[in-house]
């Protein structure tokens, strides 16, 4: 890259302009990777003119092999000149010291030029310091490839997200918003908070894949650098690593040794199991049951080719996760799988920031491991300080210890990652309303609802702070949208014949009858009913549903000493017999 560099200033010197011309860095881009330079003028020696287009060849592979090479071309046109003014001119015998002192002063001016130019380079080039990497374009033309192309902007994010000089790296969520979207992208920078975006394209033909990457100042909209990356799909992950030291060195991030030592750690992958992992992942994107069943088929296939892919194990575990999460299935059934996958993936590579997150979730949600869970967290931290799902796990375990300032600041850390992330949006709404920050709380799910108005982790939350907050009918209509958005219709509308009978107490009471009803033939989460009753002030039996919970092991139990919805029952002896076994700490 330095001898084509090189090629561009001498072609500059010799014929007044630059070789390849743009109006925009991407059109600028474009010229280099697809045109041929112009012919130089006639009067440019023969030999020079060789010289530069040889520099300038495309492929690496026909450039000199060193600056020595150029160095003896150089020498070689010295030989002989040609008049600036384009006329043929005697060829003059030079005794060989002055052929020698010609040449040397010929090839001092271009490095002197070249030492000025990249003096003004980095003395102009602003600082960045923040990062966002737009989805990467499928080049192949096949929209069934487009899994890859994103996989591959999510490595290259993940990979980036590791170097702690780079103070912001805005997560996946965020970015692929702006896939297919034609903007400006001085309003994107503007809108993520960033001062550099990384664009660029991904090319896959067989198992030879090249990356296209282009830095650009967000702010000014000024091109900085670009390159082009070529490997082999087995040495991808070798790849990724590669591409985020260039953008590191192009950005002027110092790496510690220990950075170091985590880009360069890639191991070749086997190419059928990197593939299917991508595919696993593209549909566990879906967040639906049948994008968890055919994500979970992915990652199995991914280990029967690479018994030790640590990122397959990561997967697994996120699909077990997700369906007790999203009350797919009984908590208790998916607990031991997500556990026990997630094990395997830190066995195998404790440098994965993705299986700590996961461990740490495990320890909190599933083993009430307190102190063990918190080291986790951090560890993820640690490992990748860009990791936006790491900072909102984290914050969601900090307050539920009753540290709400710590768990605001985390879920703050978060949003200012991954800023378009619906979920995370609901995430920090939780943090607020398990702080009593109710009128903050009821703003931020108000704000999420205004741009996905069926999110239900919003409509349940602000059914909670309405209730709180004595607001019954605004509790009211928010308990029903959650009933129907859940699919469960016939307590959504038992809540009417209720509400008409005995207000919202009544409405309540009708809706969790209903629910209980629907809980013996199919499965109904515990704390569901729990909080239906509670709302209808009949603590034997929202008691009676926790302790359902607890033996169950429910997920939600985790917010018992924060969540609102109990403050009804936290003078009954029975509730602190639950809560005493949680073995939850003193508030710091």
């Amino acid at each position: 890259s330095d001898l084509w560099a090189l090629g561009v200033v001498l072609h500059e010197m010799a014929s007044g302009q630059l070789p390849f011309q743009g109006s925009s860095g991407f059109d600028l881009t474009s010229a280099i990777l697809r045109d041929s330079p112009p012919p130089l003028p006639g009067h440019v020696p023969a030999g020079l003119r060789g010289v530069i287009g040889r520099l300038l060849a495309k492929e690496p592979g026909l450039r000199y092999g060193s600056a020595g090479e150029v160095r003896a071309a150089l020498e070689a046109v010295g030989q002989g000149l040609v008049s600036c003014e384009g006329r043929a001119e005697t060829r003059r015998r030079l005794k060989p010291a002055s052929r020698w002192w010609l040449a040397a002063g010929a090839l001092l001016v271009v490095l002197l030029a070249v030492a000025l130019a990249l003096h003004l380079r980095q003395a102009t080039q602003p600082r960045i310091e923040s990062l966002a990497v737009l989805p990467l374009a499928n080049l192949s033309g096949d929209p069934a490839q487009d899994y890859f192309s994103d996989g591959m902007t999510e490595a290259l994010i993940t990979e980036l997200s590791k170097i702690g000089g780079l103070k912001k790296v805005v997560s996946r969520t965020s970015v692929m918003q702006y896939k297919g979207v034609k903007k400006p992208l001085r309003e994107i920078a503007e809108e993520l908070g960033v001062e550099g975006v990384v664009e660029g394209s991904v090319l896959r033909e067989g198992n030879q894949v090249r990356i296209t990457i282009q830095l650009i100042h967000g702010p000014s909209d000024k091109h900085l650098w670009a390159q082009n990356f070529d490997r082999e799909l087995r040495g991808i992950l070798a790849l990724q690593s590669e591409v985020a030291r260039a953008i590191a060195s192009e950005v002027k991030v110092n790496l510690s040794p220990r950075e170091q030592a985590l880009l360069a750690r890639a191991r070749p992958v086997n190419p059928e199991a990197y593939e299917a992992y991508l595919k696993g992942r593209f549909h566990w994107y879906k967040l639906s049951p049948q994008g968890f069943d055919t994500a979970l088929e992915y990652f199995q296939l991914a280990l029967e080719k690479d018994p030790n892919y640590a990122l397959a194990y990561t997967g697994i575990s996120d699909v077990w996760g997700a369906r007790g999460y999203w009350g797919f299935l009984p908590f208790s059934e998916v607990r031991a799988k997500a556990k026990a996958a997630v094990l395997k993936a830190v066995e195998l590579d404790d440098t994965l920031a993705e299986a700590h997150d996961r461990l740490g979730q495990s320890k909190f949600f599933g083993d009430g491991d307190w102190p063990a869970a918190e080291r986790e967290f951090q560890r993820a931290i640690e490992l990748n300080p860009n990791y936006a799902d790491a900072h909102m796990a984290y914050s969601h375990f900090l307050v539920s210890m009753r540290r709400p300032r710590e768990a605001r600041a985390q879920g703050e850390r978060a949003l200012d990652l991954d800023p378009h992330n619906s979920a995370f949006q609901v995430s920090f709404g939780w943090v607020l309303l398990f702080s009593r920050q109710y009128d903050e709380a009821v703003a931020q799910f108000r704000k999420v609802v205004g741009t996905d108005p069926d999110s239900l982790g919003a409509h349940e939350k602000l059914w909670a702070a309405f209730g709180q907050k004595r607001l019954y009918e605004e509790a009211l209509a928010e308990a029903k949208k959650f009933l129907a958005l859940r699919g469960q219709t016939e307590a959504a509308e038992a809540l009417a014949r209720g509400y008409a009978e005995a207000g919202y107490s009544g409405a309540m009471r009708r809706a969790a009858a209903s629910l209980a009803a629907r809980s013996k033939q199919t499965y109904v989460q515990p704390t569901e009913l729990a909080r239906l009753y509670a709302h209808a002030g009949q603590k034997d039996r929202a008691l009676e549903w926790l302790r359902k919970a607890y033996e169950e092991r429910d997920l939600l139990l985790v917010y018992l000493q924060v969540d609102p919805d109990w403050d009804s029952l936290r003078d009954d002896a029975r509730f602190q017999d639950l809560l005493r076994p949680m073995n939850f700490p003193p508030t710091r």
